[in-house]
C-alpha cells in the first residue's frame, strides 16, 4: 500500500495477531500490556490489497495485490510446512498490467482467490486464481514480456491462466463471497453491483448504483450486504435486489472503510476520511421481510478510540465488541465498544438490565425500611393487606398501610369521622350532608357564633377565656374528633383514648385548651409515672401548676423565654396559649408541628368570627399547595379536596390513597372527575400489572358499592343460534382476553338455571363435548360424568358452584360445554375433547398459562 494510509487485518485463527499493510507488512502479538512486533515483510512493494489465507495451514500466509496486477502470496515469519513452502513466493499475472484493488479468498474453496482488477478494454476486471495451479506455457507476446519482466524469478512460481474470467471491459473496486454458496460472487463493478454465479458464467444478476466500494456481507445475516460510495451506506437485501432496504448518510467527508461486527449481530461500523470518530449503526431490530416495504429503524451512536484521526480499525474475530484502530503514523489502540445497558423495571419493581450477552438482576436488600421502599411497593403490600376495604372501621386502614405516616393517620381518622357524622345526619333526609363539604365550608355556612367568658377548670383563677360556639363550630370540633356529640364540649372521652396511645403531651394540652388545667397537670403526672414515660413531664406538670394571670410576673416572662426551648410543639404551644394576649393565638396556630386537627379545633373554640375564616382559608391554601393529606380535613371531598389530592399524588404517586379516599365522596361529581378517574384506572391497572386479579376484582365491586354507576352494564350475551334472542332472561358476561375460551354463565334463580332450550324459539340449545348434555343442564345432575366431576371436585359439594355450569367454548374451533367439564378434560390433555379436532384450545389463551400473584392471600 505505498503511499496509502495503513491498513489492519486481525488473524483468522489467532486471537492475539494481525498485520499492519502499508509499504510494508508487520505482523503484531497484543497483550496485556502492550503490542509485540513479530516479523516484518518488506519483498512485496507497491501494496494495494491484501488478504489473508482462511485456512489455519498453511500458517500467515497472506495474498497481496500490487500496482501492476499481480497477486503475491508470501508470509510471515518462518513455516516448516512444505506445502507453505511451494506457495511462498507464487505469483498471479494478469494478461494485462493494471492495479489490483481488491482481493477475496473463497471460505470454502480455499484454494481460490479472487482478484478485482481495473478496467482493460480488451480484458476481464474478475479473475479467480487457483492457487494450487501449476504454470502453464504460454507462447503469446504478453506471457514473454511477463516472463522478462520477471527476472531471475522462478517460471514455475508464475501462473497466468486463472480459472474464471469475469467482467470483461469494465472495473472492479471491491469484491466478497457470499457465505451461502461458495461459487455466488457479490462484485463492485464501475457502474453496479453484481453477482456472478460461477455455474454459469455467461450470465449475472446485477443493480444500478455508485455505492460499489467496500462491499461486505453481515456475518449473521447472510442475505444483508453493506456498500459505500462517497458519504453514504447503502444496506442491501440479497432476496430483493432492486434497490437498497436503507440509506445511511454519513458526515459531507468520504467513507474510508464499513465493516460488520462478526460477534454482534446487526452492528455496522463506518469511518470518514480525517475523523478520529467510529461510527455506529445497531440493526439488531431491523429485521426485512420479504414484501415489507417500510424502511427500517436503526439505532446511531459513535464511539472516538482516541484524539488523533483514524486510519483503520478492524474488529476482532472472536472478543465481543472489541477493535484494534491504526493512526497515519502507525499508533495503535486496543478499544472495546461497550454496549448501550437497557434497563427494564417488572411490576414487582425488580430491576433487570442487559449488557452485551450479560443479563443482569438487582436484588433488594434486606432489612430495607417500610419508609425507604418505593411507592409502588409499598402500594403492592398495602394491596395484600386489604387497604382501603375496612368500611366499618375507616380509621383502622392506617394501620393497614404501615409505618409512621402521620398524614395518611390523619386522612382515615378524618374520613371515620365524616362517614360517622353522615351516619348521623342521614335520618333527617339530607342528600348531600354539609360533613361532605368540609370545615372550610362548614364555617362560612354558619350565621354567627355565641360569645362566651369561661374560667379555668379546677382551679382558682379567676379570670374568664373568651371562647366562641356555634352550631357549625360544634360539627367542626367532631370532624377534629375532639368531641363525639351534643351542644356541650365533652373532651373527655378524646383524651382517654389519647392517653392509652401514650400521647400524653398531647393529651395535656387538648385538656388545657378546654381549660382543665388539672387535669393536664394530672396527664402530665401519668406520664411521667408510665412505664415509658419521660421524667421531665413532672418538671412541666410542676412549671404549669405556677401559672398566673398576671401579666407582670415572673413565672410569665421565665415560660415566655424558655417555652421555645422545648422539645415537644406541644408542651411549648401549652404556655405560648398560657403567655398570648386574648384573642392573639398565633403562636398556637402556626405551629407546624403540631397536627393540623388541633390547630383548626383550637381556632375553632379560640377565633371570633371574624378571624376564623381567614385562617381557614389561609391553611386550606397552604395545605392544597403542599399536597398534605390532613388539609381534607379543611376541604372535604369536594372540588377543593381533588386539588389538594392530586398535588399529594403528583408529589408521592400514591394513587391507590387517591382512589380509596376520593370513592368515600356522597357526590358522584367528584368521582366523575377526570382526574378522580385516572387515579382509579391506573390503579386498576397497577393491581393487574402485578397479577392481582383477585384484589382487582374486589377493588371493582368495592367501587360499585361506593359508585352504582360505574358498574359496567352487559355488552355480550349468549344468543340463540336459530332466532338470535338472549338464552336466558339474566345473562352476566366475564369477557375473556385471547383466543382461548370464553365463559358465560346463566344467572337468577335456580329454575332458570336449568333452561336446556331457548326460551325465544324453543331450539335445544347446544351439548357439552363431554357429557353430551345440553347446556343449562347442571353437572351435577348428568349421568356418566362421575370421573370428570371428581377431578374438580365436584362430588364433595352438594351445592355446586355457579361457575361450574357456565357456558364454556374455544374462539378457535367453536367447541366446548359446562366450564367444570372443561377444567376437568383439559387438567389431563392437551387437544380439543372433540374427536377428530386438533385445537389446542387451552394453549391457545394468552393468560391461561400465568397463575394469579394473590391467590395464597
Amino acid at each position: 500500500m505505498s503511499g496509502s494510509k495503513p491498513d489492519i487485518l486481525w488473524s483468522p485463527h489467532h486471537v492475539d495477531r494481525y498485520v499492519i499493510c502499508d509499504s510494508e507488512l508487520s505482523l503484531y502479538r497484543i497483550e496485556s500490556v502492550g503490542t509485540t512486533l513479530l516479523a516484518i515483510n518488506s519483498d512485496t512493494p507497491y501494496m494495494k490489497c491484501v488478504a489473508w489465507y482462511p485456512k489455519p495451514e498453511p500458517e500467515c500466509l497472506l495474498a497481496v495485490g500490487q500496482a501492476n496486477g499481480r497477486v503475491v502470496l508470501t508470509s510471515l515469519g518462518q513455516s516448516h510446512n512444505s506445502k507453505c513452502k511451494d506457495l511462498m513466493g507464487k505469483e498471479f499475472v494478469p494478461k494485462h498490467a493494471r492495479q489490483c484493488n481488491t482481493l477475496a479468498w473463497n471460505p470454502v474453496e480455499s484454494n481460490w482467490l479472487a482478484a478485482g482488477l481495473d478496467k482493460h478494454r480488451a480484458d476481464f476486471s474478475v479473475l479467480i486464481w487457483d492457487i494450487s495451479s501449476k504454470f502453464t506455457l504460454e507462447t503469446s507476446v504478453t506471457a514473454e514480456k511477463i516472463r522478462l519482466s520477471a527476472g531471475d524469478t522462478d517460471s514455475n512460481l508464475v501462473v497466468t491462466k486463472p480459472l474464471y474470467e469475469l467482467g470483461q471491459n469494465d472495473a472492479c473496486l471491491s469484491l466478497c463471497w457470499l457465505p451461502r454458496d461458495q461459487k455466488l460472487l457479490l462484485a463492485g463493478m464501475h457502474r453496479n453491483l453484481a453477482i456472478f454465479d460461477l455455474r454459469n458464467t455467461s450470465q449475472k444478476m446485477f443493480v444500478n448504483t455508485k455505492a460499489i466500494q467496500g462491499v461486505t456481507v453481515d456475518p449473521h445475516f447472510h442475505d444483508r450486504v453493506a456498500s459505500f460510495f462517497e458519504g453514504q451506506v447503502a444496506i442491501w437485501d440479497l432476496r430483493k435486489f432492486e434497490k437498497p432496504v436503507l440509506t445511511l448518510t454519513e458526515q459531507p467527508k468520504p467513507l474510508t472503510k464499513v465493516a460488520w461486527c462478526p460477534t454482534r449481530t446487526g452492528l455496522l461500523a463506518t469511518l470518514t476520511r480525517d475523523s478520529n470518530v467510529i461510527r455506529l449503526y445497531d440493526m439488531q431490530h431491523t429485521p426485512t421481510p420479504i414484501g415489507d416495504e417500510t424502511e427500517p429503524t436503526i439505532i446511531e451512536r459513535s464511539v472516538q478510540p482516541c484524539e488523533n484521526y483514524l486510519a483503520s480499525f478492524a474488529w476482532h474475530p472472536s472478543s465481543q465488541n472489541r477493535m484494534v484502530v491504526v493512526t497515519p503514523n502507525r499508533s495503535m489502540v486496543d478499544f472495546t465498544v461497550f454496549e448501550r445497558i437497557s434497563f427494564a423495571w417488572s411490576s414487582t419493581t425488580s430491576l433487570m438490565w442487559a449488557c452485551g450477552r450479560h443479563l443482569y438482576e438487582c436484588t433488594e436488600e434486606a432489612g430495607v425500611s417500610s419508609t425507604e421502599k418505593d411507592i409502588s411497593t409499598k402500594m403492592r403490600d398495602r394491596a395484600l393487606s386489604r387497604y382501603g376495604h375496612d368500611t366499618e372501621q375507616v380509621w383502622k386502614n392506617h394501620l393497614l398501610a404501615g409505618g409512621d405516616d402521620s398524614q395518611l393517620k390523619s386522612l382515615w381518622y378524618t374520613l371515620h369521622y365524616i362517614l360517622y357524622m353522615y351516619v348521623l345526619q342521614k335520618p333527617l333526609g339530607n342528600k348531600h350532608p354539609i360533613v361532605y363539604s368540609g370545615i372550610k365550608n362548614i364555617v362560612k355556612s354558619g350565621s354567627g357564633s355565641t360569645e362566651n367568658a369561661r374560667c379555668w377548670n379546677g382551679s382558682e383563677l379567676k379570670a374568664d377565656v373568651i371562647r366562641y360556639h356555634n352550631e357549625e363550630r360544634c360539627l367542626a370540633l367532631q370532624l377534629c374528633g375532639w368531641i363525639k356529640k351534643g351542644p356541650e364540649i365533652h373532651v373527655e372521652p378524646f383524651l382517654q383514648c389519647l392517653e392509652q396511645e401514650g400521647e400524653w403531651e398531647r393529651a395535656a394540652a387538648i385538656a388545657l385548651f378546654n381549660l382543665d388545667i388539672r387535669r393536664s397537670i394530672e396527664i402530665l403526672h401519668k406520664g411521667a409515672t408510665s412505664e415509658k414515660g419521660d421524667l421531665n413531664l413532672s418538671v412541666v406538670a410542676m412549671a404549669l401548676s405556677g401559672y398566673t394571670d398576671e401579666k407582670n410576673s415572673l413565672w410569665r416572662e421565665m415560660c415566655s423565654t424558655l417555652r421555645l426551648q422545648l422539645k415537644n410543639p406541644y408542651l411549648s404551644v401549652m404556655f405560648a396559649f398560657l403567655t398570648s394576649e386574648r384573642g392573639s393565638y398565633d403562636a398556637v396556630l402556626y405551629e407546624g408541628r403540631v397536627a393540623v386537627r388541633d390547630r383548626v379545633a383550637f381556632a375553632c373554640m379560640f377565633l371570633s368570627d371574624s378571624q376564623l375564616p381567614r385562617y381557614i382559608d389561609k391553611l386550606t391554601i397552604e395545605m392544597k399547595d403542599a399536597g398534605n393529606l390532613e388539609g381534607i380535613l379543611l376541604t372535604g371531598l369536594t372540588k377543593d379536596g381533588v386539588d389538594l389530592m392530586e398535588s399529594y399524588v403528583d408529589r408521592t404517586g400514591d394513587v391507590q390513597t387517591a382512589s380509596f379516599c376520593m370513592l368515600k365522596g356522597s357526590t358522584g361529581e367528584v368521582v366523575k372527575d377526570p382526574r378522580v378517574q385516572c387515579w382509579i384506572e391506573n390503579y386498576r391497572n397497577l393491581l393487574d400489572a402485578w397479577r392481582f386479579w383477585h384484589k382487582r376484582a374486589e377493588f371493582d365491586i368495592h367501587r360499585s358499592k361506593l359508585d352504582p354507576s360505574s358498574k359496567p352494564l352487559a355488552q355480550v350475551f349468549v344468543s340463540c343460534n336459530f332466532c338470535g334472542k338472549s338464552i336466558s332472561y339474566s345473562c352476566s358476561a366475564m369477557p375473556h382476553q385471547g383466543r382461548g375460551f370464553s365463559q358465560y354463565g346463566v344467572t337468577g334463580s335456580p329454575t332458570k338455571s336449568k333452561v336446556t332450550s331457548c326460551p325465544g324459539c324453543r331450539k335445544p340449545l347446544p351439548r357439552c363435548a363431554l357429557c353430551l348434555m345440553n347446556m343449562g343442564t347442571p353437572i351435577s345432575s348428568c349421568p356418566g360424568t362421575a370421573k370428570s366431576d371428581e377431578k374438580v371436585d365436584l362430588s364433595k359439594d352438594k351445592k355446586l358452584a355457579e361457575f361450574n355450569n357456565w357456558f364454556t367454548w374455544c374462539h378457535n374451533c367453536r367447541h366446548g360445554g359446562h366450564a367444570g367439564h372443561m377444567l376437568s378434560w383439559f387438567r389431563d390433555h392437551t387437544e380439543c375433547p372433540v374427536s377428530a379436532c386438533n385445537c389446542k384450545c387451552m394453549q391457545l389463551d394468552t393468560t391461561g398459562s400465568l397463575t394469579p400473584s394473590d391467590t395464597a392471600q
